[in-house]
């Protein structure tokens, strides 16, 4: 019998997504709407009135007078707005900052409101409705869910206004019914320490063999889950069995004693458990949750690399997308199980698309919605309720088709995360694809990968950086560059012609066990949050892994240049 909070979660998101298809019917009547109703809304703000934006009327108008903008226009008016000034950027209160990761540049104060985070839940209610519908078509069980990021805050601002990541806030402001899923207390996600959270989120996870949904804000995350579970399962084991924290875990002890207290011994579990561990020789989610339904984590872009390592802790689970989301704002609304495409989010703002070649000028003509083009690329512009106009946060999206009128969406790198000897502009959308061949070809999974510079040859090769993955060896490192090499020229059409005589051929350096997780926790010591932890696969900062240990270097042996049908 299906839990009753369940069943209810189900109707309201049923709803909210029949509402949101409705609208996928008649995209430019609701884009013209919610652009005159958030204008009308704004008119009596500093901002609108300092763009001019009170007196338009029509979204050609709007087109035509208020510029395409960076966030470095919105700064002076947010930093205001954390200072406590009120009538800024909206004319209602602001209840939180979301604060960005920094990972491209500074981090970014993003103003939330109630009306804006109405319309972030309008988005998550519709995507949830698209999951669930499309998990009872595949037969798969609706259940608890067991969530992974952090719900602590940094603080407040200097006016008193919370900050802190967007996903704190989601679930910190989020409807209190959907708790009632979690497969843990929602004490459990105010532990600042990652390690210790997802520890205490698995030992109570564990004491339900039907739990259907894990949830992680990245793809890499729910891999950490895996390999905590794989890492601590006799320890997990030990504290469900007689229903207690184990006292080396670092928490503060107050916090300590409230979760305690909610954690119930289950023996019987824990011994069902233990007979699974010894026959497999390992303990992963697939093991403890044979019935797991599916995944709810970010796709798009870099995801693709981390999701061929799902496998060994979930077994075939299904992926979904939930919403396609920022810091800034809310772009799409996923629609289905184990695809990269999300719906333009028609609900959360009002929507442009710069075409990928036509530069950065602010004036550049955009397109509406329904005028994109299926397999063209676009920055997406984004002028919604936190009070940005035209905003132009670099995402480059691709067109994959249509759901009714509106453009399916998928993220595929930010623009200014290039990598170039000369003029090649590489990606990270193009080297995901690379690095998912080569573990394929070369059945070889990854702890994971940076392709950098090499520091003083100009114009320098490119430096294929990888981690093992445990115990395992890359028993040809030459035919895999070799492969690296023939495979970024059939994905990137500008290396292949420059790699003809202008750029270098590149270099792979496999670097110690733990090096990636010495270059997170660098990040985070200069500011960037667990949560928020999104590690570049490119980086034209030469310095970027200056300390770690290299256990091999490898140079591209002499070869004509590269083919696919290069050694």
């Amino acid at each position: 019998m299906i839990n009753p909070t369940i069943a209810l979660i189900s109707m309201v998101t049923q709803q909210a997504k029949r509402r949101f298809v409705q609208k996928t019917h008649h995209v430019d009547q609701s884009q013209t709407a919610f652009l005159q109703t958030l204008l009308h809304h704004q008119r009596s703000t500093q901002l609108a009135q300092a763009l001019g934006s009170d007196t338009i009327r029509s979204v050609d108008q709007f087109r035509d007078c208020v510029p395409v903008a960076p966030y470095d226009t919105y700064q002076p008016y947010f930093e205001r707005v954390a200072a406590g000034d009120l009538g800024v950027v909206t004319p209602d209160p602001v209840t939180y900052i979301n604060m960005t990761s920094g990972s491209t540049g500074k981090q970014k104060l993003i103003p939330v409101t109630k009306q804006s985070r109405r319309l972030v839940a309008k988005a998550n209610m519709a995507a949830m409705g698209f999951g669930i519908a499309a998990a009872q078509q595949r037969g798969l069980p609706l259940g608890k869910l067991l969530p992974t990021g952090s719900a602590r805050t940094f603080g407040h601002t200097a006016g008193g206004i919370p900050f802190g990541p967007v996903s704190a806030g989601d679930l910190r402001m989020g409807n209190l019914l959907y708790r009632q899923v979690f497969a843990h207390p929602f004490d459990v996600l105010q532990i600042p320490d990652s390690g210790a959270r997802q520890y205490v989120a698995l030992l109570h996870a564990l004491r339900d063999p039907n739990l259907r949904v894990i949830g992680a804000n990245f793809p890499i995350f729910a891999i950490k889950l895996g390999q905590q579970l794989e890492t601590y399962a006799e320890s997990l084991l030990d504290d469900l069995e007689r229903g207690a924290i184990a006292d080396w875990l670092p928490l503060d002890p107050m916090l300590r004693r409230r979760l305690d207290r909610q954690l119930v011994a289950d023996p019987v579990r824990a011994r069902e458990l233990r007979l699974r561990l010894a026959s497999a020789g390992r303990l992963t989610p697939k093991l403890a949750w044979p019935a797991l339904s599916f995944i709810i984590t970010a796709r798009g872009g870099t995801s693709s690399f981390y999701f061929e390592q799902f496998p060994d802790y979930f077994g075939d689970v299904s992926v979904f997308g939930g919403v396609y989301a920022s810091a800034e704002a809310t772009f799409g609304v996923y629609h289905t199980l184990d695809q990269d495409g999300a719906v333009l989010a028609l609900d959360s703002g009002f929507f442009e698309f710069v075409p990928q070649a036509a530069g950065s000028a602010a004036q550049t003509q955009t397109l509406l919605p329904t005028e994109v083009t299926v397999g063209d690329r676009y920055r997406i512009l984004v002028t919604n309720y936190n009070g940005l106009y035209r905003y132009d946060n670099g995402d480059v999206v691709e067109v994959l088709g249509f759901y009714n009128q509106a453009p399916i969406i998928t993220f595929c790198h930010r623009r200014g995360g290039l990598l170039s000897s000369t003029t090649e502009k590489t990606t990270e959308y193009h080297t995901t694809q690379v690095m998912q061949q080569l573990q394929r070809e070369f059945d070889l999974h990854l702890v994971n990968y940076c392709i950098t510079l090499a520091e003083r040859e100009v114009p320098p090769p490119y430096v294929l950086n990888i981690e093992l993955l445990g115990d395992r060896t890359l028993q040809n490192p030459q035919r895999f560059l070799a492969r690296f090499d023939a495979i970024l020229s059939d994905v990137n059409a500008s290396y292949h012609y420059k790699r003809q005589d202008a750029v270098p051929p590149p270099r792979l350096r496999i670097l110690a066990s733990g090096s990636f997780a010495a270059l997170q926790q660098r990040l985070v010591n200069q500011g960037m949050t667990e949560v928020q932890l999104k590690q570049p696969h490119i980086s034209e900062d030469r310095q970027f892994l200056a300390g770690l240990e290299v256990l091999q270097e490898v140079q591209l042996e002499p070869c004509v240049p590269p083919t696919l049908a290069c050694p």
